[in-house]
C-alpha cells in the first residue's frame, strides 16, 4: 500500500488528485496539505492545514509526516492571476510586487517543499515526486511572448526540478522527480484564458488527473528531471 502527499488540495487540480488517490485501492494513506481543509472526507485522509507562505509552515510539515514513509508526492499549488494580479502582455506592465508574488508561489515554495520532502520519501522504485509545471515555462517553445512573470517562474521551476533530480539520483537511483503539464484545465486559474484553447482540449480536473496519473505510473528512473505533458510527451526546456 502506497502513501501519498498532495500539496494544494483546495485547488481544483490538487483536489482531483486527492479524490483519485483516495479511490485507489493501492493507496493506504493520503496527506492532504493546504491552508484550509477541503470537503473531501475519507478515513485514508490526514489533513494538514499548513500555510506555506510562512516559514514555520515548512517546519511544521517536516515534523508532521514520518521520515521514509511516502511513495508519492504531488505538488499541485500555483498561481497565474488573482484579483490584484494579471499576466503581463508587455514589459511595461511588469510590477516588482507581482513578480515576487508569482515566484513565491510557483518557484520558491516548490523548492522549499523539495527540501522538506526529500527525507520523507521512501527509497524504493515506486518513489516519485511530481510538480505541476507548464508548457509556457519552455524557453524554446515561447513563440508569442507575454506572461513574463508566469513564464519565468515556471522556467525557473523546471531548472529546480532538473537540479534537484540530479541530487536525488545520487541518493537513490530509482527515485523520480518530474514536472507535469496538465493541459488546459477548466479551473479558476485558466478560465479567463480558455478562448484560444483548441476544441476538445479543455479538460475537467478529473480528466486531466486521469491522464497525469497514467503518465506518473509510466515514469522510469531515466525520466527523472524531465517535464512531461498530459500525453506523456516530454516538454523541452
Amino acid at each position: 500500500m502506497q502513501n501519498v502527499a498532495i500539496i494544494g488540495t483546495t485547488g481544483s487540480i490538487g483536489k482531483a488528485f486527492l479524490e483519485y488517490y483516495v479511490s485507489d485501492d493501492n493507496t493506504g494513506r493520503v496527506y492532504s496539505i493546504s491552508r484550509s481543509k477541503n470537503n473531501v472526507e475519507d478515513k485514508k485522509i490526514v489533513n494538514l492545514d499548513i500555510n506555506l507562505t510562512d516559514k514555520n509552515g515548512y517546519e511544521k510539515l517536516s515534523t508532521s509526516i514520518p521520515k521514509d514513509s511516502l511513495d508519492k508526492v504531488i505538488i499541485a499549488s500555483g498561481v497565474l492571476h488573482d484579483d490584484d494580479l494579471q499576466p503581463e502582455k508587455t514589459i511595461s506592465s511588469i510590477d516588482l510586487h507581482n513578480f515576487q508574488k508569482i515566484f513565491n508561489v510557483n518557484t520558491f515554495a516548490p523548492a522549499l517543499l523539495l527540501k522538506v520532502f526529500f527525507p520523507l520519501i521512501r527509497r524504493n522504485e515506486n518513489a516519485l515526486i511530481g510538480i505541476l509545471s507548464a508548457r509556457v515555462g519552455s524557453i524554446s517553445d515561447n513563440r508569442i511572448g507575454g506572461w513574463y512573470a508566469y513564464r519565468a517562474s515556471k522556467a525557473a521551476l523546471n531548472m529546480i526540478i532538473k537540479t534537484a533530480a540530479i541530487e536525488l539520483a545520487r541518493k537513490d537511483k530509482t527515485a523520480k522527480l518530474i514536472g507535469l503539464h496538465p493541459g488546459t484545465v477548466d479551473t479558476n486559474l485558466s478560465k479567463p484564458f480558455q478562448r484560444g484553447a483548441p476544441k476538445g482540449k479543455i479538460f475537467t480536473p478529473s480528466q486531466s488527473i486521469n491522464y497525469l496519473t497514467k503518465v506518473i505510473d509510466s515514469i522510469v528512473p531515466d525520466d527523472t528531471g524531465k517535464i512531461f505533458d498530459w500525453e506523456g510527451k516530454e516538454i523541452t526546456a
